[in-house]
């Protein structure tokens, strides 16, 4: 599939989707050629399942510290900022273990540890997904205008990380 470069991280495929460099799906779900995760955003706003569950889930989950639309807020950074330079296992680590950032004026930031909340980690990907299109600007501001049907892997790998 031929791509047109939009920078060093987004492409836009033939159909207009935009996407990560290299990027493949298989059963939905993009990745790039590293075996990250990624989003697929087409042009008409439709988001692959798994980015759109990353927007539902990041609002669900981290709005409350990072802002809406991951813009940041007066005590935790923009995380649309953060993932231009974070690679997807800083991000990983971050998440799972928290980090404390030492700041001027002997304040401290703190990112609490959320491995052990499964309504973040079951979904990281799907964070990390929405939160590297809003990054990329491959994604707009607002509410998705839709996505994809949810994938049987999908269902799954819920089931599965939930114990059920």
């Amino acid at each position: 599939m031929p791509v047109f470069a939009n920078g060093p991280e987004m492409v836009t495929l033939e159909d207009g989707s935009k996407t990560q460099k290299g990027s493949q799906p298989e059963d939905g779900k993009w990745s790039t050629p590293d075996g990250d995760p990624t989003y697929r955003v087409k042009p008409d706003g439709t988001l692959d399942w798994y980015t759109y569950s990353g927007f539902r889930r990041y609002h669900s989950e981290c709005h409350v510290c990072h802002g809406p639309e991951g813009l940041g807020s007066t005590y935790a950074p923009a995380l649309v900022d953060s993932l231009k330079t974070m690679s997807y296992s800083d991000f990983i680590g971050v998440v799972a273990s928290g980090r404390i950032r030492h700041l001027p004026g002997g304040q401290e930031s703190v990112m609490p540890a959320l491995g052990d909340n499964k309504n973040v980690m079951c979904y990281i990907d799907d964070i990390y997904d929405y939160l590297k299109a809003r990054s990329d600007g491959a994604l707009g501001r607002g509410r998705p205008k839709g996505r994809d049907e949810k994938p049987q892997p999908a269902k799954d790998f819920e089931k599965a990380c939930f114990g059920e």
